[in-house]
């Protein structure tokens, strides 16, 4: 079982490599899982968008994972091995993006995950993924019954570590000059070990072919015959790279070609020096014009695409504005026609409830039994919703009902006064009515009575009787007894 990994950005580039057939013969989309986007570029895009909040510059880890060759897997295989290496990541429940490569009908699996924690807006590490690589493959070659491969970071069980496997750009290289790493390997470390010292050394490379220089990142470099570059202290067997730079010392960097004035010697030797400046002039230029037509042909299908793409966006971008707009409108025409029903249904109330009134009205004009009863059913309502009930009236105050009475005993009083002073006149003993009305006054004068009291009495006096005036407490009767029994509305 063979599993590769690490950490990456450029989404949109590994996107195109994932659904590109390029070498395969077939490309098959998995599974996209935790992403809006439901195609490869978009999903990578949105997950490399994740890390704009933070200071991750490789928030994408991509990982292959291919079977040791005619031990095919199946679907089910497939899903297991992809659970187990997302465990070992530590990448579980992240967003990814799963396809699947065909190749000289061999099928195997790349992923893309999001390194980026959501919840706390930070990378999950990356670090010693080599060896959860290893520890994975071992895993489930056990599950699924594999040969058992020697790793070099995870199990070794006392065995000696074996060499590391070529990367990609070395095996592309190889495909390119045709020369193998791990032969060029064997060459340089018998060279190194027959060598008694540095200059030695380089003289023994440059006999069989090879040129020293001097690396940008890497202290030292040979270009193979074909004009391949390797790292000198990869190529030689059991040497650490302070060893090797210790050993090294005594020649002078400044002094060696850099990597291309290095492989311009190699083609020199090649072609001749004339004829391969001319050569590698006219191939310059040639090159130099197809490259740059290819960047312009890219560039082109980049701004199609991208066009194509924004007018689908603003295609339904406009299109969820209409949807919007036509559901505004829809929701006006259905308030407009529930504001008219409900205006007619009010009306018709209103007719309704005219009709009944004239019809009440009618029932209650005629003097026979129904019209009657009808009239007395609407009074007895009418009372109910005024709050006013049938129960007896209340009695009068007792101490009204007092004073009337020492009222009406007083004015008895008064009117025997009068007869007896009408005879007193008639007979000579009083000159006049006013010597009487003024012995009844002061008759009066020894009650005590308020001055209301007394302006009362006074306008009895002059009425010649006692004056009830209405009860102001009690509701006037609104019916009356009719001939035959019955009871109708006064009128």
């Amino acid at each position: 079982m063979i599993i590769k990994g690490g950490s990456r950005g450029a989404g949109a580039a590994l996107g195109r490599y994932f659904e590109s057939v390029g070498e395969n013969e077939r490309v098959t989309l998995v599974e996209i899982k935790g992403t809006v986007a439901q195609d490869a570029i978009g999903a990578l895009k949105e997950m490399e968008a994740y890390a704009e909040g933070t200071k991750c510059e490789k928030p994408l880890y991509h990982g292959m994972i291919c079977p040791q060759p005619g031990y095919p897997l199946t679907r089910a295989q497939f899903v297991e091995a992809l659970d187990v290496v997302e465990d070992a990541l530590g990448l579980k429940g992240q967003p990814r993006v799963v396809v699947e490569h065909e190749k000289d009908g061999e099928a195997h699996w790349h992923v893309a995950w999001a390194r980026i924690d959501l919840k706390t807006m930070t990378a999950i590490p990356d670090s010693h993924n080599f060896a959860k690589h290893e520890k994975a493959a071992r895993e489930l070659e056990r599950r699924f019954g594999h040969p058992h491969v020697q790793g070099a970071h995870a199990e070794r069980e006392n065995v000696e570590r074996p060499d590391r496997s070529p990367t990609r750009a070395e095996l592309r290289q190889e495909e390119i000059t045709g020369i193998k790493g791990k032969d060029v390997r064997q060459e340089v470390t018998a060279l190194f070990r027959e060598s008694d010292g540095p200059e030695a050394f380089k003289t023994s490379l440059e006999d069989r072919g090879y040129v020293l220089a001097k690396g940008d990142r890497r202290d030292f470099v040979i270009i193979d015959r074909a004009g391949g570059d390797h790292s000198l202290a990869r190529r030689i067997s059991g040497i650490k790279a302070a060893e090797l730079r210790a050993f090294m010392e005594p020649i002078d960097r400044n002094s060696l070609p850099t990597v291309d004035q290095a492989v311009g010697i190699v083609q020199d030797r090649l072609h001749g020096a004339s004829a391969f400046d001319t050569q590698c002039w006219e191939d310059a230029l040639a090159s130099s014009a197809i490259e740059k037509e290819k960047i312009a042909d890219h560039s082109r299908e980049l701004n199609v695409r991208d066009a194509a793409q924004s007018d689908r966006d603003h295609d339904a971008a406009a299109a969820e504005a209409r949807k919007w707009e036509d559901a505004l409108a829809a929701s006006a025409i259905e308030k407009d026609r529930n504001d008219e029903e409900e205006r007619e249904r009010r009306k018709q109330e209103a007719r309704e409830e005219r009709i009944e009134a004239r019809i009440k009205l009618g029932y209650a004009k005629g003097q026979d039994y129904v019209s009657q009863t009808q009239a007395a059913l609407e009074d007895h309502k009418w009372r109910q919703d005024a709050g006013i009930n049938d129960e007896p009236r209340p009695e009068r105050p007792a101490e009204r009902d007092a004073d009337e009475e020492r009222i009406a005993r007083l004015l008895d009083e008064d009117h025997r006064d009068k007869r007896k002073a009408d005879q007193a006149a008639s007979a000579g003993e009083l000159s006049s009515g006013r010597k009487a009305e003024d012995a009844i006054a002061a008759k009066f004068d020894n009650v005590e009575i308020t001055e209301a009291q007394h302006q009362r009495m006074q306008r009895m006096l002059d009425s010649g009787g006692i004056e009830r005036e209405p009860d102001d407490d009690l509701k006037p009767d609104r019916q009356r007894e009719v001939p035959g029994g019955g009871r109708t509305r006064s009128r």
